[in-house]
């Protein structure tokens, strides 16, 4: 089993608003393990705590409760946090430093000397694809350059543990593909990537795990196969020929051409009655194609569940996890 880089045991952290006493639950006894070498998705709705749980990972925030721990040491240690680089949802950029200025001021709060510091950046602005353009002041740079150069910042102590929050906000389809390759480049160099998003179609393309996170409750722990696996299909498509629209007992047409009709239904009672009628007919089955969920479905129902007052047990389907844990 590989080692962990990041561990959250039984966190809590609440909040007062101004002159209140009533106290407001952030996150509730979340436990989380992020192992060396993979790409860690924690995906949630805006909202659910995601940022709140980086802030304390990082120790911007202390927990009401529970234990966080870097590399096996408490998080709040120093030689811990400097194995570490951050990329925060909003960074703040100094319009009027260069590419190659702004990632000089990082690595000098590192303490890196100059004759590295300068092979550092140069190397990094050419592995974000910025090589060009290092001399550009940052006001002059587009939204996907300055992510792109906020992911060089988060490189510039050569961190073996990389988070980012919400990396892809806000970036066209070409800029959320480049940091999807920056994220694989990273992993495929050793290192460990802890990203939250809320693009669930870029946490299925690249996570190697996902938790999933809805009201400060970790409600899933797994890879996206594993977390899928075993959910019925929302609907099944099936492709005919042979027997005309008002003949189907059920279903609805989605398209039609010649003879061939493509019928979607929505539930395994209706396919069999489908399947059984075009038998009696003597029409031709081409295909019947299941719908595939996606993540999108598994968070929706977490969140209409919580949102009912009905959510259920956390699951853990990782290949470390094994089995169901419940959460409280």
């Amino acid at each position: 089993m590989s080692q962990a880089v990041l561990e959250l045991e039984g966190v809590s952290k609440s909040y007062r608003t101004h002159l209140s006493l009533r106290k407001y639950w952030i996150l509730r006894d979340l436990s989380l393990v992020v192992r060396d070498g993979e790409i860690f998705g924690f995906i949630g709705p805006n909202g659910a705590g995601k940022t709140t749980t980086i802030k304390l990972a990082l120790g911007l925030l202390h927990p009401d409760a529970g234990a966080i721990r870097l590399f096996g040491l408490d998080a709040s240690r120093r030689e811990a946090r400097r194995q570490v680089g951050f990329l925060p949802e909003n960074p703040y950029f100094y319009d009027y430093l260069t590419g190659s200025e702004f990632l000089d001021f990082h690595a000098r709060l590192f303490g890196i000397r100059s004759p590295e510091r300068r092979r550092r950046v140069a190397d990094l602005l050419e592995r974000v694809g910025l090589g060009n353009r290092g001399d550009r002041q940052l006001r002059h740079y587009s939204k996907g350059m300055l992510q792109r150069i906020g992911l060089a910042q988060a490189l510039v102590n050569d961190p073996r543990l990389v988070i980012l929050d919400e990396p892809m906000s806000g970036l066209d389809p070409i800029g959320r593909r480049e940091v999807r390759d920056l994220i694989l480049e990273l992993k495929a160099s050793g290192r460990t990537i802890f990203f939250s998003t809320h693009i669930l179609s870029d946490t299925e393309m690249i996570c190697d795990r996902v938790g999933m996170l809805v009201r400060g409750s970790l409600k899933a722990v797994g890879t996206v196969e594993d977390l899928l696996r075993g959910e019925t299909p929302p609907y099944w498509e099936v492709t005919l020929r042979g027997m005309g629209a008002e003949a189907l007992p059920c279903g609805r047409v989605v398209s039609r051409h010649d003879d061939r009709l493509l019928v979607r239904v929505e539930s395994r009672r209706d396919l069999h009655q489908l399947l059984t009628s075009l038998e009696r007919a003597g029409a031709l089955l081409v295909s019947v194609a299941p719908a595939r969920r996606s993540l999108e479905d598994l968070l929706l129902r977490e969140v209409r569940g919580a949102d009912a007052g009905a959510a259920g047990p956390a699951i853990d389907k990782s290949a470390d996890g094994g089995g169901i844990r419940h959460a409280g």
